[in-house]
């Protein structure tokens, strides 16, 4: 709503600016601003003033697809290739091809509520419905940003919700411990060729640290030392052309990671099968040599090992839970938890996790109980 609260008053009330910004038909940004005193009368001055621009400022003919075409090659400055990518096709499939020719000035609550609809009519789980929202709304920011549109009605509507989700905690998917030694048991079985040992080592590492996929395909010999990863690049596979190596997720995600023993042991026999290549460098993938390990055969060899172990299948990202869950378990604090595994806010790891954490109802009281 563009009425904004000031720290002024008059004979009691409160004094408001109330300002409308528009676009006129050549692009040019401009904006009426008067002052109200109490809440009523600014709500009549800011319909007047709409009332005014309508009238003789005709609609800015910008559509839908418009606006995404300006928006995508402004935010192409602005955010990693991968995430542009993935904002690219959520919108291009979620939002352009059913709104694409809608003039921007007509997304208003009802023409918004219906998109809503037709999204939630889809057998979508609810995290999908958010990530849709998440970046229409995103670019309805930025279009009120821009001056294109006075108000992004599509935050006043709200993101999806799902009262099944409301009281019961989406399950997560992990191997317990034994079942990781199973399951890795038989992916040792089946190495023949150096590639058969890259694909070992990479659900490897994933147990033992937790990284995300791209990071462990980007890890190369040279970032392995003083027992540690230092994880500092990422490996995205969907974009079109190349695989394209870029920083890893976020400011955290660039981080240091202790080996555990285990697994120094299995890098360093991984490493002397490596150097058998003539072409050997520090600069190999860990787990591919020259080019790292491609998603879809990764993807495959996950499902044969799960099978072949007698096990339920699981993600290759869930495996970022099983390390996750294997700390908790053992009483570690979220904080390192949210470290390790590159977490941008603690409070993504303690949504994710929370419900693993044991209640410590009962030592509070006990503790509360000795205060005399």
């Amino acid at each position: 709503m563009p009425i904004y609260k000031t720290k002024e008053k008059k004979d009691g009330k409160q004094k408001y600016r109330v300002v409308i910004s528009y676009t006129t038909p050549n692009g040019e940004h401009k904006k009426k601003e008067k002052t109200a005193y109490g809440l009523p009368e600014a709500k009549a001055i800011e319909a007047l003033l709409l009332q005014e621009v309508k009238n003789t400022t005709p609609a800015v003919k910008m559509t839908v697809q418009d606006l995404f075409n300006e928006y995508i090659n402004a935010k192409k400055h602005e955010i990693r290739e991968t995430s542009l990518d993935k904002t690219r096709r959520i919108l291009t499939s979620e939002v352009v091809e059913i709104l694409g020719d809608t003039p921007i000035d007509k997304l208003n609550k009802p023409t918004l509520q219906k998109w809503k609809n037709k999204i939630s009519e889809r057998p979508l789980a609810i995290r999908t419905k958010k990530n849709y929202f998440k970046e229409f709304s995103g670019m309805l920011n930025w279009a009120v940003k821009m001056e294109y549109i006075p108000t992004n009605h599509l935050s006043i509507l709200g993101n999806f919700r799902d009262a099944s989700l409301e009281t019961h905690t989406e399950p997560l998917h992990y191997y317990t411990s034994e079942q990781f030694q199973a399951y890795i048991k038989t992916a040792r079985q089946t190495c023949v060729t150096l590639s058969d040992w890259g694909y070992y080592v990479f659900f490897n590492i994933a147990f033992y640290t937790g990284m995300r996929k791209g990071e462990i395909h980007a890890l190369k010999w040279s970032d392995i030392y003083n027992d540690t990863i230092h994880i500092r690049r990422s490996i995205a596979q969907k974009l079109k052309g190349a695989d394209r190596e870029t920083a890893p997720k976020n400011k955290s995600s660039i981080r240091d990671v202790k080996i555990p023993q285990p697994l120094i042991a299995i890098l360093a026999e991984h490493q002397q099968r490596q150097k058998s290549d003539p072409n050997y460098s520090d600069d190999f993938r860990v787990c591919g040599g020259i080019k790292c390990l491609r998603d879809t055969t990764i993807d495959k060899r996950n499902i044969s090992y799960a099978k072949q172990a007698n096990l339920p299948h699981i993600r290759v990202h869930d495996f970022r839970h099983t390390h996750a869950t294997l700390l908790i378990n053992e009483g570690i604090n979220i904080q390192e938890i949210a470290r390790r595994l590159g977490h941008s806010d603690v409070q993504i790891t303690w949504n994710t996790y929370a419900h693993l954490y044991p209640r410590e109802e009962d030592r509070a009281l006990e503790i509360l109980n000795k205060i005399k």
